[in-house]
């Protein structure tokens, strides 16, 4: 094979060893060759589309309260006055005819008459903030806990409300809060991808990849899926094994060759920084990714903590376990989500309910614990919730249908002050009516803890400013810090 002017002078440059090896292949049989070791990792998760563009991450605008945040999404829309938010009102009028003040329900649902949680609630903590009988792990934390009781969000069906929690608004295609988190800071460590995804290893949660989308950031911020059970990423090592002295003549000569190409094509140098670099990112997690997941280095003591092991508890157990150990290791961003979309309790929500909190309970609380013990939790931001919340009214008889009028989120750690509730339902928990929040105040809580003005977060996209909390007049709840 005849080398071109650069490649010759390129040769120069590299040890005798690359240069042997590089005689021996043309490019198209080397990448073929080397294929196993690079590019069989899920490069669709790093590199997203080909449309990536450079940018400059920002320092943080004031000193953070978090370096990382562990959000624990509750796909399908946890009822709220069934876990968090008490109505003795709804109580004393179980069955009573719908109040003509329940206005924009969906209206294609067989809504029923008021019905009373089937739970009893209870004083938890110091704090004395009240706390279902089925969340009772979770309840033991409430002084670390503050609960927002006043949440609305603009849409009843799941893709429009998943976006909105997700992204800020409404419509699809738009950044994940992980990705502007991720692209206004950046990474804090080179080994491990800075955002990371942990869903059920077996199916997708309600809209996929989108609930993890860089949308028009670069495709770099994307979230990156993690398995929590057997190989953290699949194909992340060659399927043929090879030496530690061929695999860095290997990761040395791709890149002088990268390095080559860059200089080749200075237009398209953003698109060929990003690539490259997640390419970069996919050999370093060759060494580090099975580490980090690797539990089996954790004490029974933490096992049982978290319910591994328990038939009910050992796979949201394991994924909240590989989140701290994932933020312990610098990754900024962790995204959480439960197997399905087992929160949307249509039908039977009393047994639906109580099956979610055994699930998810235990483990949500054992994070809180394991990070506080850790000396761990100021610096980690835990947020649990989901897109809306449930009505107070049947449906069907036994269930709950989707409600956006008003719901609960909790949020601990990461300079929140705990112990208290903050904002309120109506008597009824049908509206918010005392301190009403809404997604664009929570996003810009989040960013306020990692050191983030969410006026200021922005990316020019064809001549306009976007940022995460669009054209909303987002407030920080100070009320919630500490």
């Amino acid at each position: 094979m005849k080398k071109s002017h650069n490649e010759s002078n390129l040769m120069l440059n590299i040890s005798p060893q690359i240069r042997h090896l590089y005689d021996l292949l043309d490019r198209r049989e080397l990448f073929q060759r080397t294929a196993a070791g690079f590019t069989g990792l899920a490069l669709a998760s790093l590199l997203g589309d080909s449309s990536a563009r450079g940018e400059i991450s920002l320092a943080p605008h004031h000193k953070p309260r978090a370096k990382a945040v562990i959000q624990l999404f509750m796909h399908g829309g946890p009822s709220h006055m069934d876990l968090l938010d008490p109505k003795p009102e709804l109580t004393k009028r179980d069955g009573q005819p719908m109040p003509d003040s329940f206005t924009d329900l969906v209206k294609i649902s067989a809504h029923g008459n008021l019905m009373k949680s089937p739970f009893k609630f209870a004083p938890a903590g110091e704090c004395g903030v009240e706390y279902s009988e089925v969340m009772p792990h979770v309840a033991g934390c409430a002084d670390d806990i503050a609960v927002i009781r006043s949440m609305h969000c603009e849409h009843n069906n799941h893709e429009q409300a998943l976006w909105q929690m997700h992204t800020g608004r409404i419509v699809s295609g738009r950044p994940s809060i992980g990705s502007w988190v991720t692209y206004a800071l950046g990474a804090e460590t080179e080994n491990l991808p800075a955002y990371v995804v942990l869903r059920n290893d077996s199916s997708l949660p309600t809209d996929g990849a989108r609930n993890w989308s860089s949308g028009f950031l670069p495709p770099k911020y994307q979230g990156v899926h993690f398995r929590h059970t057997g190989t953290p990423v699949l194909y992340l090592n060659p399927t043929t094994p090879v030496s530690t002295s061929i695999d860095n003549l290997r990761r040395d000569l791709l890149k002088t060759m990268n390095a080559d190409h860059l200089l080749q094509h200075p237009r398209l140098a953003p698109q060929l920084e990003a690539r490259i670099a997640s390419y970069e990112l996919a050999g370093r997690m060759q060494l580090h990714a099975a580490e980090a997941l690797e539990l089996a280095q954790e004490t029974k003591e933490t096992h049982d903590l978290y319910g591994i092991g328990s038939e009910k508890t050992d796979s949201y157990a394991r994924r909240c376990l590989i989140a701290r150990r994932l933020v312990e290791r610098g990754v900024r961003y962790v995204q959480i989500f439960v197997a399905g979309q087992i929160w949307d309790t249509h039908g039977n929500n009393a047994v639906a309910t109580r099956n979610c909190c055994e699930k998810t309970d235990q483990p949500a609380a054992a994070l809180i614990k394991d990070l506080k013990q850790r000396g761990m939790l100021d610096d980690v931001l835990i947020v649990w919730g989901g897109e809306f919340g449930r009505t107070p009214v049947s449906q069907s008889g036994d269930g709950r249908d989707h409600h956006k009028q008003g719901f609960s989120v909790w949020m601990a750690g990461g300079g929140i002050k705990g112990g208290q509730a903050y904002g309120a339902t109506d008597e009824l928990g049908y509206y918010a009516v005392e301190k009403p929040t809404m997604v664009a105040d929570l996003h810009a809580t989040i960013l306020h803890q990692l050191g983030l003005d969410h006026e200021r977060v922005t990316y020019n996209l064809n001549g306009r400013d976007e940022r995460l909390t669009d054209v909303y007049p987002a407030k920080v709840i100070d009320e919630l810090i500490a």
